[in-house]
């Protein structure tokens, strides 16, 4: 009879562990969905890294002379210049 009940708790221990190392925090489960956090994370830091790095271009060329300015002046305000003609070409 002892032998029944020595062999059923160290089965309960061993589903306990088993629990443990596959559902609970810290375990498998729990360490996959980490490690695909890290690299969704890292995958974002590397986009807005890249964006960062243009807007830091882009403010560097803007403080650093005039051309930047008149070339988004143009593109975005469609500024032109004294004594130029603006031609609009329509493309169908």
């Amino acid at each position: 009879m002892s032998n029944r009940v020595a062999i059923a708790v160290l089965a309960l221990m061993l589903t306990g562990l088993q629990w443990r190392l596959w559902v609970a925090d810290g375990g498998v489960a729990h360490t996959h969905r980490l490690k695909a956090q890290v690299q969704a994370q890292q995958e974002e830091n590397a986009k807005l890294m890249a964006r960062n790095a243009a807007r830091d271009a882009e403010v560097r060329d803007l403080g650093s002379g005039t051309a930047a300015i008149e070339a988004r002046a143009r593109t975005t305000l469609g500024m032109i210049k004294a004594n130029e003609t603006f031609y609009l070409v329509v493309a169908q």
